[in-house]
């Protein structure tokens, strides 16, 4: 993997919680393939297919959303079939100031409009000092 394929998924992956912090569900498509699949099993929401999914997923959740989704921590490694993986952690703030953190396990795509996440799975960090 390039450095400019490294930098791209790192801009991608803080893009994130630029576009969500702001309720810019239209923009989505920046940073998801069309039939991405959003796993929130972990945290019992199943599993979201497509942009549109996680669009009203979000929208759903109104003032329930974070007001702050902070990823950190990125590793990138490129996959034999040309596809990344990347593995980040985040931090989400709500607006009563409480904070919970999560671990994204993300396969991304290069396409036409450069890198993509198409799955990404979130699982939620809840005890110290245990393997992901």
């Amino acid at each position: 993997m390039n450095t400019a394929d490294r930098l791209e998924i790192h801009e991608l992956l803080g893009l994130h919680g630029h576009l969500m912090d702001s309720g810019a569900f239209d923009q989505l498509g920046s940073l998801f393939t069309p039939d991405v699949v959003y796993d929130l099993s972990a945290y019992g929401g199943g599993l979201l297919e497509g942009v549109e999914a996680i669009a009203a997923a979000g929208i759903a959740l109104g003032d329930g959303n974070p007001v702050g989704h902070h990823v950190t921590n990125i590793v990138v490694s490129m996959e034999p079939d040309g596809t990344a993986r990347a593995r980040s952690k985040g931090i989400g703030v709500t607006a009563d100031g409480r904070a919970g953190s999560v671990v994204y396990d993300d396969l991304l795509r290069k396409t036409a409009s450069g890198w993509r996440i198409a799955r990404r799975t979130v699982t939620p960090r809840r005890t110290p000092l245990r393997a992901d």
